[in-house]
């Protein structure tokens, strides 16, 4: 399988990290764009890296939001 366009950076239990979840399976549902999710509990590096940050939102590899998804600007994102 290619790499996921859309890679949510989180974390288990964290409440923006649910929030975010629920925004991009809606948005990529909606487009069929599937996506993954990683915890930076599995990954130090990730966890180095976006720690203060979580939720990240990667989009095509590129930080593309953190801490809130906005669901306009992440399908104006994958529709480009």
């Amino acid at each position: 399988m290619d790499d996921p366009r859309v890679v949510l950076i989180g974390k288990p239990g964290c409440h923006l990290c649910d929030d975010a979840r629920v925004v991009i399976d809606q948005v990529c549902g909606d487009l069929g764009i599937p996506w993954v999710e990683k915890s930076i509990l599995d990954d130090p590096d990730l966890a180095d890296r976006y720690c203060e940050q979580i939720p990240v939102t990667l989009v095509d590899g590129a930080v593309h939001d953190f801490w809130r998804v906005d669901p306009e600007r992440l399908k104006g994102a994958l529709i480009r």
